[in-house]
Formats: structure tokens, C-alpha cells, sequence
């Protein structure tokens, strides 16, 4: 089997490294257009050849589009003009309605799943590919009722070797969701680290008394803001309407803590205890 990587970074890459390390008899065929990331995932064994894109994806069984989803949305159609007859295509974006409505009438739309794994880490590129990273996550597929059996059952397969759970959903459900369990957060971790180093201009010891409470907190505003910044622009509908929730509940500390209300602020955050019950 062969299957063509596009997109060589930390899912792409971990994905390849999954894959090989459970079928050693697969080759990955890798496309990347920085030359020093497609170098490096030679390197690290990720790929096993780098071709341009119309050469490697008319030879794969499986193509992976892997790249930031406002390329993505630029790839999929030329992608799915190049893919032969019998081979699948999935995506690993973290939004799907503009990629669902942009394949939507393609001849080929049966040969493509939506996919979205609920992985990752803040950093990127190939050297932050690891063989573990999907392997216990969830993958998200949407719109499964528009893909071909055959192909379904094919990608299905793929991530219950890669030890992936799976759910289903709607791309509409998708977007929704993920504003809020996944996008709002990234926001809010770079809206603190901003706020901090502001603040740290004027007192520069300020982060020789951070804990690992801030460490945690913001550890997501490490993340590529190459990767982010379309997806906030992508699922711009979702994310405001989570934003403006979000700011509504920052203001309701602000005036809590502004009056010295110990009483209502100790009832918020019971209500936020509540996460508990959902999270252990």
C-alpha cells in the first residue's frame, strides 16, 4: 500500500510514523512545500521518498492532506482530480464545513472522508512528529453518508490500526463543537500570554514567579499561528458566538471581583467545578 502524505508536519508526520510502524510493508510517499521540512522527514524516516504533489498523489492508494485547512481548501479539488479511481483521500483539518461544501458536487466527492484527529501538541514541523501521538485519540469523520463504502470501511480500518476511537457527526456539528472545546481555548491561551507580556515590560521577573498553573494555561499559545490563525477565520461564525459567551463570563469575575463578592465568586466557581463530572 502506498499512501501519500501532504503535509509534513506534526499530524501528517506522526501519522506516517503510526502507520509504518504498525505495516512495515507500506510505503509513504511525502509532499511539503518547505523544502528543509521535506528534507527532515526523510531524515527522521517519516517518508520514505518526497515527490511534488502531481507526481506523488496519482501513485497512492490513500492521500492525506495534512496541511493548514486554508490550504487544504485550496488542495482538495486539484487533489481529487489527481487521485486514481480506487484510492481514498482523507483531510485532518480542525474545521469541515468550508472543505465539506467545497467537494460537495465534485464526481469524485464518494472517495473522500472528512476527518479530524483530536490530537495534537503546541509545536510543529517534523521534528515534532512522534509514532504515539494519535494512538488512543479520537478521530472525528463527518458527512460519512456521502462516502463511498469501500472507502469508508478503508480509512476506518487505518485508524482502528493507528488505535484510534471514532466518532461521527455532521460537519455543522463538527464546527460548533470544536469552537468551543478546542478553538476558544487556543484564544484564550494566546489572549493570556499576551496579557503577560505586556505586563512583563514592566516587571521583568515576572515570570521567575510563574507556576505550573500559567505553565498549563498557556502552553497553547506556542502553537503556529500559521495553523491557527484560518482556523479562527474559517469557523469565524462559531468561534465569535464562543468568544462573546467566553468575555460575558470574564466580565461576570471582573464585577464580582471588583464589588469583593466573595459569596457569588465562590457560586461561579462551583458552577465551574461542575466540569469535573465530565472531564474526571
Amino acid at each position: 500500500m502506498v499512501i501519500c502524505v501532504i503535509g509534513l508536519g506534526l499530524l501528517g508526520g506522526s501519522l506516517a510514523l503510526g502507520v509504518k510502524a504498525k505495516h512495515q510493508d507500506i510505503k509513504i510517499l511525502g509532499v511539503d512545500a518547505n523544502e528543509a521540512n521535506a528534507q527532515k522527514a526523510i531524515e527522521l524516516g517519516i517518508a520514505d521518498q518526497v515527490l511534488a504533489l502531481e507526481e506523488a498523489v496519482p501513485q497512492a492508494d490513500l492521500v492525506v492532506l495534512a496541511t493548514p485547512v486554508s490550504v487544504i481548501a485550496q488542495q482538495i479539488l486539484p487533489v481529487l482530480d489527481l487521485l486514481p479511481a480506487d484510492a481514498a483521500l482523507i483531510d485532518l483539518g480542525s474545521t469541515k464545513e468550508l472543505i465539506c461544501r467545497t467537494v460537495e458536487i465534485h464526481p469524485k466527492r464518494g472517495q473522500f472522508v472528512a476527518s479530524h484527529p483530536i490530537a495534537g501538541t503546541e509545536y510543529s514541523g517534523p521534528e515534532a512528529a512522534f509514532v504515539s501521538l494519535l494512538q488512543n485519540k479520537t478521530m472525528i469523520i463527518c458527512e460519512k453518508e456521502k462516502s463511498n463504502p469501500k472507502t469508508l470501511q478503508l480509512v476506518e480500518q487505518l485508524c482502528l490500526d493507528l488505535e484510534m476511537n471514532l466518532r461521527y457527526m455532521s460537519a455543522t456539528d463538527h464546527d460548533l463543537h470544536l469552537a468551543y472545546v478546542s478553538h476558544l481555548s487556543h484564544i484564550s491561551s494566546f489572549a493570556l500570554g499576551i496579557t503577560v507580556l505586556d505586563k512583563e515590560k514592566d516587571e521583568e521577573n515576572i515570570f521567575d514567579m510563574a507556576g505550573s498553573g500559567f505553565s498549563s494555561t498557556v502552553r497553547l499559545a506556542k502553537s503556529s499561528p500559521s495553523m491557527w490563525a484560518p482556523i479562527f477565520t474559517q469557523n469565524r461564525q462559531n468561534v465569535s458566538e464562543a468568544l462573546g459567551s467566553y468575555i460575558e463570563q470574564l466580565q461576570n469575575f471582573k464585577t464580582i471581583i471588583d464589588s469583593e463578592d466573595e459569596e457569588k465568586g465562590k457560586e461561579l466557581m462551583l458552577r465551574a467545578n461542575e466540569i469535573r463530572r465530565i472531564l474526571g
